[in-house]
C-alpha cells in the first residue's frame, strides 16, 4: 500500500500539470490530496492510515466524448469497471460506479462527464506518466 501510495502521489502530481486536465485530485478516507485537513473523517483517516490512498481522480477538458478518448489511447492502463489491483486501472464513474443516479445526483456527488478515476498500480510511474501524456495528447 505504501508504494500504491507514492505512485498515486506522483501521478497526481504529474497529471496537476498538465494543460488537458482541470481538475486533479487523491480521493481517499483522507479526502482531496489539497484539502484533507477539511474533510469531517481526517482524525480517524490518519489514525489508521499512513498514506493518501491510491486512487487519483482527474477531470480532461472537454466532456465524456474526451474522457472516453483519452481512456481507450492509454496503452499501460487498463480501462476497467473496478478498481484496486498491482496494475492500474482506469474507469469512468459517470457510466460505471455512478451510471444509476440521476444526472442531478452524480453533480451533487461531484462526479461530471469529463471525470476519470484511475486506481493506480506498481509500475514505474515515469511509465504510467508517459502513457498518461500521450493519452492527453489526443484531446
Amino acid at each position: 500500500m505504501r508504494q500504491h501510495c507514492r505512485n498515486a502521489s506522483q501521478i497526481a502530481d504529474f497529471l496537476s500539470g498538465q494543460k488537458m486536465c482541470c481538475a486533479c485530485s487523491i480521493r481517499s478516507a483522507k479526502g482531496n490530496k489539497d484539502a484533507a485537513a477539511n474533510h469531517p473523517q481526517v482524525a480517524l483517516a490518519k489514525k489508521q492510515m499512513s498514506g493518501g490512498g491510491g486512487i487519483v481522480t482527474f477531470e480532461v477538458m472537454g466532456g465524456k466524448k474526451e474522457a472516453f478518448k483519452v481512456a481507450k489511447a492509454l496503452r499501460l492502463v487498463d480501462l476497467s469497471n473496478n478498481l484496486g489491483d498491482a496494475k492500474s486501472l482506469l474507469t469512468h464513474p459517470a457510466t460505471t460506479t455512478h451510471q444509476r443516479l440521476t444526472p442531478e445526483a452524480r453533480r451533487a456527488a461531484g462526479v461530471t462527464d469529463r471525470m476519470l478515476r484511475i486506481s493506480v498500480g506498481l509500475e514505474d510511474t515515469a511509465d504510467l506518466c508517459e502513457d498518461l501524456a500521450q493519452a492527453l495528447a489526443k484531446i
